[in-house]
């Protein structure tokens, strides 16, 4: 209810995500999310490709950037970011 009071209201909402069916179940509403006006996301990308194909997890060291350009209105770019390089084997 809180998030539809600040859309009510043209307040900015960040959505940090972390879910394991992204790119399944949950893709459609993520894509329509995306397209709605003062939804802001802190950027993403998947989390293990190999293992866990359909999760996408949020890169938390940016969510004080994130903060400042939702409140200023605009999307942190690139949102899809690409896959965090792995170390080890």
């Amino acid at each position: 209810m809180a998030v539809k009071s600040s859309l009510r209201v043209h307040l900015p909402v960040l959505l940090t995500i972390a879910t394991n069916d992204a790119l399944a179940a949950s893709a459609q509403n993520i894509g329509r999310l995306l397209n709605v006006k003062n939804v802001f996301f802190t950027p993403f990308r998947q989390d293990n490709h190999e293992k866990k194909p359909a999760s996408l997890v949020a890169d938390f060291t940016l969510l004080p950037k994130a903060v400042e350009a939702a409140l200023e209105g605009r999307q942190l770019q690139p949102v899809l970011l690409a896959p965090a390089k792995r170390t080890g084997a």
